[in-house]
């Protein structure tokens, strides 16, 4: 078996795993909290706990209702019957440390497509309406919490008696392994890909449903939806959009590729996706800004080419591997190094470095659109509150952290190669300052 790999040091693994497990759960609590019953204000509701103390937090915290169970039920047994049954083309995804390729069915955009027409479909012909949601939404993160732990330990279980492939293995440290993963592609039987699910199709396609229903909230509950709420709803739906278009693109990234199934990325698809990611649309129900036509229309321009950009760079560099470097990026031929490297098993493989188009700019250029993108759908909540904010904090902080991590990879992967890319791109983010 190979033995997993820590990404960061130990000491900081227990840190962020430790940190995690404690601040996490009681945030996402306290962020659903603050944005629904205490006007979106941090200091409403800091006093609400400094007067109440932990008794106080008790209180507000929801306990899992049967209701709150019943929906997640219903959407994760949707959302997996659409990801085993609707048809899709067969692609692979990269060669694995271990040499090993896995073999995946693309039909997200169907899936997202039948998801997001189901739930509109329920709620026009009033079969069910999606106000019942975001009422037990505290409820249903609340269960999720729960829940998607309850997960996390079925993976690691099933990690140590029953592996998928041989992309597995322990560092010999219960908590890394439950924290970074055990397994890098793990299934149930031979079709059912358990990270597709949680990232995509339980992660990314709730927050489409989540955006859509704090609209409808909205609608409801004033009769109309404010410019502020169509451009935030709109602006998010064209990036989950984009987001299937591509996601065939996704499974070779570093979520996919070379992150384990863990409660890292798991628990974080599972839970601070739904109530993180959609938390300025969860802000606007109850506070519709009026932008007017103009400024509404600039932030949306705005927004979608941020989005546009950030897909174009995914899009150039998947086109290059596709074509093993012969295509043309920007009207031109691309510039290239190839890099050697050997797998796990000893093998000698090789790979293209792009270092033309969006990838000359610098080496993780597309998290620069990606994050103005996130400012972009979050400016309509305009400047009373911070916390709206907190998710395009949060990005940043992810994707520098994602973008060091992916370089001391490929820094070990590569070795000499990787200096040479470095000194033809030398920016890891921001060209010209980072």
């Amino acid at each position: 078996m190979a033995e997993a790999k820590t990404v960061h040091s130990p000491l900081l693994t227990y840190v962020s795993m430790l940190s995690l497990l404690t601040l996490c759960p009681p945030f996402v609590i306290l962020l659903w909290y603050t944005m629904v019953h205490a006007d979106g204000s941090i200091s409403q509701t800091c006093d609400y706990l400094k007067q109440h103390g932990l008794q106080g937090f008790i209180n507000i915290w929801p306990r899992p209702t049967a209701i709150a169970w019943k929906i997640i039920a219903c959407y994760a047994a949707f959302e997996a019957v659409l990801q085993l049954f609707l048809p899709g083309k067969r692609v692979e995804g990269p060669i694995s440390p271990a040499g090993n390729r896995p073999v995946y069915k693309a039909n997200g955009l169907q899936s997202y497509a039948v998801t997001l027409i189901t739930y509109l479909s329920l709620w026009w012909f009033g079969v069910f309406n999606p106000t019942i949601v975001y009422d037990h939404l505290g409820e249903i993160f609340s269960a999720l919490i729960f829940g998607s732990f309850i997960f996390c330990v079925f993976l690691y279980i099933k990690g140590h008696l029953a592996p998928s492939s041989t992309d597995s293995g322990s560092s010999g440290n219960i908590i890394i392994d439950f924290y970074w993963g055990m397994e890098l592609y793990p299934r149930i039987g031979k079709n059912f890909d358990i990270k597709v699910f949680t990232n995509c199709r339980f992660g990314m396609m709730s927050w489409a449903v989540l955006a859509v229903t704090y609209c409808i909230k909205q609608y409801e509950e004033n009769g109309r939806v404010a410019d502020s709420m169509l451009v935030n709803t709109t602006l998010m739906l064209v990036y989950v959009t984009k987001f299937f278009w591509w996601e065939a693109g996704y499974w070779s990234t570093m979520d996919i590729a070379h992150d384990r199934a863990g409660f890292y990325i798991c628990w974080g698809c599972l839970v601070w996706v739904p109530s993180v990611y959609t938390s300025p649309g969860m802000y606007l129900v109850n506070h519709p800004v009026n932008l007017g036509t103009q400024l509404a229309l600039y932030i949306l321009v705005a927004g979608i080419l941020c989005i546009y950009i950030n897909y174009d760079c995914d899009r150039q560099r998947q086109e290059f591997r596709r074509t093993n470097g012969k295509c043309f990026v920007w009207g031109k031929a691309p510039s290239k190094i190839t890099a050697s490297y050997t797998t796990t098993s000893g093998e000698t493989k090789s790979s293209l470095l792009l270092t033309s188009g969006w990838w000359g700019l610098s080496r993780h250029f597309h998290y620069v659109p990606e994050i103005l993108a996130a400012f972009f759908w979050t400016v309509p909540a305009l400047f009373n509150h911070c916390l709206p904010y907190f998710y395009v904090v949060f990005l940043t902080i992810l994707l520098f952290d994602r973008a060091k991590r992916d370089d001391d990879r490929c820094r070990s992967k590569y070795g000499k190669y990787w200096k040479s890319y470095c000194e033809k791109v030398p920016y890891r983010i921001i060209p010209g300052i980072y």
